[in-house]
């Protein structure tokens, strides 16, 4: 037993702070304050810690397409491109793994990003997904803690994957990702053969200003396909790049990758009495309470000329959503809304959205200037109001409509528990009631992989039986077995 007290976390001007995990919130499930200063030098230093490549995403590949709407949706929004059976918006992709550098292998056992950007009559919507529909944490305060723990030691400049185990263990909100991190679904055959999901929830707002939640699934037409933890290895020493050569190819043989857009809506009204907390990135909304709607078809059929142009430059920034669209109580989307723009500024500089890959396909309006690399002069008036003619605010037609209602003392806190709020639930529905034997049984296997590392502690592996116990009796006593942690034999896995 480790009696040592931990010395306080402060910031970087050594004041003590206030949480380590718990952003300032009005309200247990209300929005983040712009005032909760630790919370933004936390995001702000962590975007500012790689230079020049991404400090999370950085090895991606990428194409140019298009969305089609196939289906009448607009009793739920009135997002312009989303609206006429039909029309088609141009847009990019880019795909990524998340804790690789650049040189890292496509095929290692890593979450997929799934970054979109339509480019819309009405500005540029940027849809920042990733393969999953959940993810490690649910507040933003923890996102560059959980991200160092899969990053190099300051020591050793090494991955090390005890910190990992440390961390997930320590945060049992991580179970669902973790889970399907571990299944052969962390290791995608290809990204053609992939889903993608929006992961947050959103909302829709339509015509007559009624609002709804909505979360997003891209279901691959080409069927989802996976490596067993042998064949990503096998593949990773065979062709590192191998993702990126399969979706060139395959768009340049004219086999165009494609997606079905189906979404989940559940109406306003039911998430504060919901069963569990709606907005929570760590759940999904079984499909039986809320079954998909299709939407539309994303086609990629158009190989960057210029990687480092339009692949390495483009920049995502789930904050640009158009008229229809608008953000939810999610405090991990929140707190994505500033940093995903913030690191972009820094990492290519204030301009960005002026590089051909980034800049708006519809007429820009602004009354920013200058900064390093403007090329897109401004012209006077610079400044709002003014009696020169300059562009203002429609504030009738786009007004904030996307908005929701709060109350509550300014606290820092996790969500309201709903009735059936739990980290390990849904996890462990996913290995029970999802999951083939086959799946289980490489679940198993892949978790041992990894946990069975040398830098795995002795004393880490307890606590990683209890964490994999906690998500299914059978898998953590096949986890125990492996590791040689004493417990009850296993019920059903060999």
């Amino acid at each position: 037993m480790n009696d040592h007290t931990p010395p306080p976390t402060t910031t970087d001007a050594g004041i003590p702070a206030a949480s380590d995990s718990h952003s300032l919130t009005v309200g247990p499930n209300g929005p983040i304050l712009l005032q909760d200063h630790y919370v933004i030098q936390k995001m702000a230093q962590f975007n500012r810690e790689r230079v020049p490549e991404r400090v999370v995403h950085a090895k991606g590949s990428g194409a140019h397409g298009f969305f089609e709407v196939t289906e009448d949706v607009s009793q739920f929004t009135r997002a312009d491109f989303l609206n006429g059976v039909g029309k088609r918006t141009p847009m990019f992709a880019r795909f990524s793994t998340v804790a690789g550098e650049l040189g890292s292998a496509d095929t290692a056992r890593d979450p997929r990003g799934f970054a979109l950007k339509f480019y819309t009559q009405e500005g540029n919507y940027d849809l920042v997904g990733n393969n999953t529909p959940v993810f490690f944490i649910r507040d933003p305060s923890n996102f560059s803690d959980f991200i160092h723990s899969q990053k190099r030691r300051a020591d050793t400049d090494r991955r090390d994957n005890n910190m990992q185990w440390d961390f997930w263990t320590l945060k049992p909100e991580s179970a669902h990702q973790v889970t399907l991190l571990m299944s052969d679904r962390g290791t995608p055959r290809t990204l053609r053969n992939m889903n993608g999901y929006g992961s947050h929830t959103f909302m829709w707002i339509n015509a007559g200003g009624e609002k709804f939640w909505v979360k997003y699934h891209f279901k691959t037409d080409q069927g989802v396909e996976n490596f067993t933890d042998a064949e990503a290895g096998a593949m990773a020493a065979e062709d590192p790049d191998f993702h990126r050569a399969d979706l060139w190819n395959a768009i340049r043989d004219g086999s165009a990758p494609s997606w079905t857009l189906e979404v989940q809506v559940m109406p306003y009204d039911d998430a504060p009495g919901y069963r569990f907390n709606p907005f929570d990135l760590t759940k999904v909304w079984p499909h039986g309470d809320y079954p998909p709607i299709k939407v539309g078809r994303m086609v990629l059929d158009r190989n960057p000329q210029n990687y480092f142009a339009e692949v390495e430059q483009a920049a995502f920034e789930p904050a640009n959503m158009v008229p229809g669209i608008g953000a939810s109580p999610d405090k991990m989307l929140l707190g994505r809304l500033f940093s995903y723009p913030d690191t972009h500024r820094y990492r290519i500089g204030p301009n960005y959205l002026q590089l051909p890959v980034n800049r708006p396909q519809c007429p820009v309006h602004s009354y920013n200037k200058d900064g390093a690399m403007r090329y897109d002069f401004a012209t006077d008036p610079v400044y709002a109001p003014n009696t020169a003619g300059g562009a203002a605010a429609d504030e009738a037609r786009y007004g904030e409509q996307g908005t929701w209602t709060v109350s509550g003392e300014m606290v820092r806190a996790a969500y309201e528990l709903h009735a059936e709020d739990d980290d390990f639930g849904q996890a462990g529905t996913l290995v029970r009631d999802v999951m083939s034997q086959d799946d289980r049984d490489n679940l198993a296997a892949n978790i041992l992989g990894h946990a069975s590392d040398p830098d795995v502690t002795a004393a880490m592996k307890p606590r990683i039986v209890q964490y994999w116990t906690s998500v299914d009796a059978d898998i953590g006593a096949a986890v125990a077995a492996g590791l040689g942690v004493q417990t009850a034999a296993p019920a059903g896995i060999d």
